[in-house]
């Protein structure tokens, strides 16, 4: 079974920021946490932790993707990211026992490690080293949250909310002699909730660029053939 250990020595790319929480941490701190953990698979859209629950505790992301959203009272929801291999989730809650602010939803078959409050409360307490690194990590949360509500709030339309999801998706793609080419397999109405706009919007949009092959689709596979291109035609 994949441990946090794993997931630390698996998640050394750059721009997989979150399994820096566990690069930071003294072995014998990991070593600590990793003790206390409990592994459990997921099926996809299984809820980890919804808006207004108690505070549960921390959730490591062994494998697979969660996506993380906020609700209205009204029905409506705005996805803020997808947590990927190596984040850790909760920490808000678990740190001040208030209710969680955001829900977390698993989007495809995940291996997810819980550390419940009390015990990561514990560990926090035989590792004062760590609230430097969870204060930092807390930090890069914010920030990511900001930029989100920026692009939702600000973007001035949808070509260019979309082309900034489709370019952000793409820094963990892949270059291929054909463009950079990575998983998305959100629905219309999800891509809808990440940016802010209606599913037919969406389903128009991926359409107008697909026609100017501006990106390609293949399954749940997607390729951007030029990520300059793409800015420059949504105006970003």
């Amino acid at each position: 079974m994949q441990t946090m250990t794993d997931t630390v020595r698996g998640c050394g790319l750059p721009n997989q920021a979150g399994s820096e929480f566990f690069n930071k941490m003294s072995p014998e701190a990991v070593q600590d946490l990793m003790s206390i953990e409990h592994p459990t698979s997921y099926p996809a859209n299984m809820m980890l932790f919804s808006e207004k629950d108690p505070a549960q505790g921390v959730f490591v992301v062994l494998e697979g993707e969660v996506k993380l959203s906020i609700n209205s009272s009204d029905g409506r929801r705005l996805i803020l990211r997808i947590a990927k291999r190596g984040e850790i989730l909760g920490l808000d809650s678990a740190l001040s026992g208030q209710a969680s602010e955001m829900t977390a939803e698993t989007l495809y078959p995940c291996k997810v490690a819980k550390v419940s409050r009390r015990d990561f409360l514990g560990f926090m307490a035989r590792h004062p080293e760590a609230y430097k690194i969870v204060t930092e990590e807390l930090g890069r949360q914010i920030g990511m949250a900001c930029a989100q509500l920026r692009t939702v709030a600000l973007s001035s339309s949808a070509p260019e909310k979309l082309a900034r999801l489709l370019l952000d998706f793409s820094q963990s793609g892949q270059s291929t002699e054909v463009g950079t080419r990575f998983r998305f397999s959100l629905t219309h109405e999800e891509i809808g909730e990440f940016i802010g706009t209606s599913r037919e919007t969406v389903t128009r949009t991926l359409s107008a660029f697909k026609t100017r092959r501006l990106v390609d689709f293949k399954g749940s596979t997607l390729t951007i053939p030029s990520k300059t291109a793409l800015a420059s035609y949504a105006g970003c």
